[in-house]
């Protein structure tokens, strides 16, 4: 019997390059691929609902697939997967969905997190779980800006350059919080700002660039004032840089407008 069944997987995407399968790399759909292959007995498509870039975590990756389970009830589906998969994937939840029911085209919004790591943190352990930046950041500030790209504008200036061309490259932001905590036990000076960024969806290293231009703002570099006029700019140039992949975390994805809203 043919199901459809909806994954909430974790990993940890340091030793990934990303989540889409590629010719001799190792990416988290393939090695969900490999495992399906070993329970169902053949070649499994699994669709994520995000596709994640080499070395960006995630807390709840959703994705879906059609497959026959060879009489494996659903609901034990997860503890069989996380038995085979490696130690940095893991199935949090698996469950059976409508037959219509596609993971990525389903999706009605997601949340994003980014962790900055901000003065000469000593835990070298950290440096893929956070962005490590010395320079001294104002949070405040950080959190102005962020308050200016909440809203539906064009984000074309927040768009990597090179990127797949997009019908629209219009966007809502439903909330940008920014908050931070002095952590001197990882280093003289510490504080640790994190970033959360729930939107409808995003281009393409657009929470990358949105971080970048919060730093830019928490250095002086940028006035939060300046948002709007970057924004209509369209202007890749104008916005910050982009920031690395070791900060992000793939948070949440909704399915639920109230949900999304709440």
């Amino acid at each position: 019997m043919i199901r459809n069944i909806l994954l909430t997987i974790e990993y940890d995407g340091t030793d990934f390059f990303g989540w889409q399968i590629q010719p001799e790399a190792r990416t988290v759909q393939g090695e969900i691929q490999r495992v399906l292959k070993v329970l169902c007995g053949t070649e499994v498509k699994v669709d994520g609902t995000s596709r994640t870039d080499a070395g960006v975590h995630a807390l709840g990756q959703r994705a879906s697939f059609l497959a026959d389970l060879k009489g494996l009830p659903p609901e034990r589906l997860a503890y069989v997967m996380n038995n085979l998969l490696a130690p940095d994937v893991k199935i949090v939840e698996a469950k059976e969905c409508p037959a219509d029911f596609h993971a990525r085209y389903r999706a009605v919004g997601k949340k994003y997190i980014y962790r900055i790591l901000n003065g000469s943190p000593k835990d070298v352990f950290r440096r893929n779980y956070y962005y490590f930046y010395d320079r001294p950041l104002n949070p405040e500030k950080m959190r102005e800006a962020a308050g200016k790209l909440a809203g539906t504008h064009d984000f074309k200036a927040f768009m990597a350059q090179g990127s797949t061309p997009q019908e629209s490259t219009v966007r809502t932001i439903y909330s940008y919080e920014v908050e931070w905590a002095d952590r001197p036990e990882l280093g003289e000076g510490c504080r640790e700002i994190t970033l959360s960024v729930t939107g409808d969806s995003f281009l393409y290293n657009m929470v990358r660039i949105m971080t970048g231009t919060l730093v830019e703002a928490g250095l002086g570099r940028i006035d939060p004032e300046e948002i709007p006029q970057i924004l209509e700019s369209g202007d890749r140039s104008r916005a910050g840089h982009t920031a690395p992949p070791q900060g992000l975390y793939l948070a949440e994805v909704y399915y639920d407008k109230e949900e999304l809203h709440g």
